[in-house]
C-alpha cells in the first residue's frame, strides 16, 4: 500500500514524457480527421434539419391543399344536397297537383255517372208511369187503344209536371 501513496520521480517523468509525444500526436494527425468528421457530423446534421424544414414546408402546403379540397368537397355536397331537397319538392309538388287532378276527375266523373243515373231513372221513371197510366186509361175505357199514342199524351203530361 505504501508503493501507491509513494511517488517515484522517475515514473513521474516518463508518464508526463508519454502523456506529451501522445497529446502531440494526437493534435498532429487527429485534428484533421477529427475536425473533418466533425464539419461532416455538423454538415450532415444541417442537411437533415434543412430536409425535414422541406418536409414540413410541404407537408404544410399539403395540408393546405387537402383542407381546401375538403372545402369544396362540403360545398358541393351542400350544393347537391340542396338540389336534393328542391328536386324531393319538386318531385312533392307534382304528385301532390297530379293527386288533386285526378281526385277532381274522379270527382268529375262520380257527378257525370251519378247525373247519367238520375237521368235513367227519371227516364225509367216516366216510362213506367205512362205504361201504368195507359193501362189504368184502358182499364178505365175498356178499349185499347194505340199505345204510341197513349205513351205520347203521357210523356206530354209528364213534361208539363215540373222536374225536382
Amino acid at each position: 500500500m505504501d508503493s501507491l501513496l509513494s511517488l517515484n520521480p522517475g515514473l513521474m517523468i516518463w508518464t508526463i514524457l508519454n502523456f506529451l509525444i501522445f497529446l502531440f500526436l494526437l493534435i498532429k494527425f487527429g485534428t484533421k480527421p477529427i475536425a473533418n468528421a466533425l464539419r461532416a457530423r455538423e454538415d450532415y446534421i444541417a442537411q437533415n434539419i434543412s430536409n425535414a424544414e422541406k418536409a414540413n414546408q410541404e407537408a404544410q402546403k399539403l395540408l393546405e391543399e387537402t383542407q381546401e379540397k375538403l372545402r369544396q368537397a362540403q360545398s358541393e355536397m351542400m350544393s347537391i344536397v340542396q338540389k336534393g331537397k328542391q328536386q324531393a319538392d319538386e318531385h312533392i309538388r307534382r304528385a301532390t297537383e297530379e293527386a288533386e287532378k285526378i281526385r277532381r276527375e274522379k270527382i268529375e266523373e262520380a257527378n257525370r255517372e251519378i247525373n247519367r243515373s238520375k237521368e235513367q231513372a227519371l227516364f225509367e221513371l216516366r216510362k213506367e208511369v205512362a205504361q201504368l197510366v195507359v193501362l189504368a186509361t184502358e182499364k178505365l175505357l175498356d178499349e185499347k187503344l194505340d199505345n204510341e199514342k197513349h205513351i205520347q199524351i203521357v210523356n206530354s203530361y209528364i213534361d208539363k209536371i215540373p222536374k225536382n
